[in-house]
């Protein structure tokens, strides 16, 4: 019996992502002012292995060779992020010229490897100055980036044709003025932790307006976010219904705000009297039409079942034995790359779905000879693209796909230690080898397919 192999539609795009702060490093280099995760970072006990991204991985200075090594793997797309105190040093006002000139080069290096630059205007490196006036607290920090956004757009649009306005606003807002273990380190009362992420969704709204404005005709724009998935737990007419329900609740003050126009009644009334509080044109400009939307997909949130009591399921918690990755919070769930993004086109009708992440931790290290065999990653991807063909077989709209990351880098909390990498970088030495994964990739890029 022939093997066929399993294929992804044509012109289907493949990539890698990474983002500034994590591989950027020249941390005062040319005008850059301070982040929030470079203040974060320098305070005791916040970093698992005491190091700062200061450094990075040294892109600034090693691009070209990272290009290159994009071109070797065959990618078609290379998504990353702009560091908005590289921009703007001091959040808002003139932008600063040197800061964007290194995207200019970057831009010209990629477009020239044949690879197609996909920008992130905000991947959490929030600008200190912006912090000590009350960072997403304050509403004046969302009228900022929509400036910085459109000095950004003006100068790099007539190469970069794709922009994502933020990053993870679920992770940046919860993780980090929430839960306290992300930048700025924060742990705010929920009525103004509800207040900031209303004032960062709007930010996104204000950001989507500026790159219509001032990017070159034909700029497409739209989010990046790590979309909250309810899957169902036995796949039934019945359970699969309770699983689109279930994640349409989970994802009320992001996602579905961005989409919908308007906070769900069920997600209001659990807040009560701490509730955000804004203008009545807010939900107008947080709706702003956006060209397609990139999920960032690692693991599921919850398994449903159905039910015929409100809200019409039921969340099964995961055993202990349910298995997971080398990071503990990534628990195996490949099936959530078919589920995520075919909610997001039943849900809110989206017709332009990218990957913007997908990937893993894996405790992977040079042999004897140097070679790194992550066998652990090149199974958690093989099983995660047999999901993502699933659904594009299935006719969701899913157009590309960006794995996280290209290469090992600071990974926020966890510093140097974690690796999610498909190159391995020594971070003593800034050398880059490809991994096994790597090799997988190349293959899975090459054929479009698994075989």
């Amino acid at each position: 019996m022939e093997h066929l192999p399993v294929r992804f539609p044509d012109g289907f795009l493949w990539g890698t992502a990474t983002s500034s702060y994590q591989v950027e490093g020249a941390a005062t280099t040319d005008g850059r002012g301070a982040s929030i995760w470079d203040v974060f970072a320098s305070e005791a006990g916040r970093i698992r292995d005491g190091s700062t991204g200061a450094a990075g991985i040294d892109h600034f200075n090693r691009y070209a060779e990272d290009v290159a090594l994009m071109k070797a793997l065959g990618m078609g797309a290379y998504r990353f992020s702009i560091a908005w105190p590289r921009v703007s040093p001091d959040g808002d006002g003139a932008p600063n010229p040197k800061g964007l000139d290194f995207y200019d080069r970057l831009v010209d290096a990629l477009l020239a490897a044949g690879i197609e630059p996909f920008a992130t205007l905000y991947h959490w490196d929030l600008p200190q100055a912006l912090q000590a006036r009350g960072g997403w607290e304050a509403r004046e920090t969302a009228h900022a980036f929509a400036a910085y956004a459109g000095h950004v757009a003006r100068r790099l649009s007539d190469r970069v044709r794709r922009f994502f306005t933020l990053n993870e606003i679920q992770v940046f807002i919860d993780q980090g003025y929430g839960w306290g273990n992300f930048a700025p380190g924060l742990r705010l009362p929920r009525g103004r932790l509800n207040q900031a992420r209303h004032h960062a969704v709007l930010a996104h709204g204000l950001g989507v307006q500026a790159v219509r404005a001032h990017g070159r005709s034909g700029t497409l724009v739209g989010p990046a976010e790590n979309m909250s998935t309810a899957l169902p737990a036995i796949e039934t007419p019945a359970n699969i219904a309770a699983a689109e329900r279930a994640t349409r609740d989970l994802n009320a003050p992001y996602l579905g705000l961005i989409l919908e126009g308007r906070y769900a009644d069920s997600w209001l009334a659990r807040q009560g009297g701490e509730a955000p509080r804004f203008p009545a044109g807010d939900l107008a400009v947080i709706a702003s039409p956006v060209d397609f939307v990139g999920l960032n997909i690692y693991t599921p949130t919850r398994y449903v079942l159905a039910s015929e009591a409100a809200p019409g399921y039921v969340e099964l918690p995961l055993q202990d034995s349910h298995p997971h990755m080398a990071s503990e919070w990534l628990s195996l769930g490949p099936e959530t790359l078919y589920w995520a993004p075919r909610h997001c086109h039943r849900l809110w009708g989206v017709e332009t779905i990218y990957i913007t992440e997908n990937g893993t931790s894996a405790n992977d290290a040079p042999d004897e000879s140097g070679a790194i065999h992550d066998l652990d990653r090149v199974m958690y991807l093989r099983a995660c693209l047999m999901h993502l063909q699933r659904a594009t077989r299935d006719g969701v709209p899913v157009r590309g796909y960006f794995l996280w990351s290209l290469l090992d880098n600071f990974e926020w909390a966890d510093g140097y230690a974690t690796r999610f990498g498909i190159v391995h970088v020594d971070h003593a030495t800034q050398k880059r080898t490809p991994k096994l994964s790597a090799a997988f990739y190349r293959e899975v890029i090459a054929r479009n397919a698994l075989a």
